[in-house]
C-alpha cells in the first residue's frame, strides 16, 4: 500500500517539514527575494504577511495600503502592500507573491513569552493556495505541489 508521502510525490508535491512550537504553531523556513526567514503557517491568515522590520532583510518594495489588518488580538492595524515578490518554500516557488507588511510585534512579543522564536512573518492561505497545499499533521509535513 502506497504512502501519502509516495502519493503525493507521484503526483508532484514536493514535502517541507514542519516543526511544531511550544505555542502549537507549525513554522517553517521559507526564503523571500532570496533571503531566508523563519514563518508560522496559518491557514486562517488569507494574506501571507511580513513584518515592518523585514522590509530591507527581503528587498520589498513597500506601497501604502488602506487596507487594515487584524489578528491575534490586534484590530485596525495599518498595513502596506509588497507586489511581485519571489517565495521559495523547499523546492517550491512562486514569483507573484502578494504580501502585506504590518507590525508583528505583537505577534513575536506572545512567541517570545511562550519561549519560542520570533518570526519574520506568515505564510498564509495565497501561498497555500497557489500551492495546492497539503499538511500531514501526524508526520508534520507540508506538501506544496510543483
Amino acid at each position: 500500500m502506497e504512502t501519502l508521502r509516495q502519493f503525493l510525490e507521484h503526483k508532484g508535491y514536493t514535502k517541507i517539514k514542519l516543526h511544531l512550537t511550544k505555542t502549537n504553531h507549525f513554522e517553517i523556513k521559507a526564503s523571500i527575494n532570496g533571503e531566508s526567514g523563519l514563518f508560522i503557517l496559518d491557514t486562517g491568515a488569507s494574506s501571507s504577511c511580513v513584518g515592518f522590520e523585514a522590509i530591507e532583510t527581503f528587498k520589498l518594495k513597500a506601497e501604502d495600503s488602506l487596507i487594515k489588518a487584524a489578528g491575534a488580538g490586534a484590530i485596525d492595524m495599518d498595513t502596506k502592500t509588497s507586489k511581485k515578490n519571489r517565495v521559495k518554500i523547499g523546492k517550491w516557488s512562486n514569483n507573484k507573491i502578494v504580501l502585506v507588511l504590518f507590525n508583528l510585534t505583537h505577534v513575536n512579543t506572545a512567541l517570545i513569552n511562550h519561549n519560542s522564536k520570533p518570526v519574520d512573518g506568515i505564510i498564509g492561505a495565497d501561498i497555500l493556495k497557489k500551492g495546492k497545499a497539503i499538511i500531514d499533521y501526524e508526520k508534520k509535513y507540508l506538501y506544496l505541489k510543483l
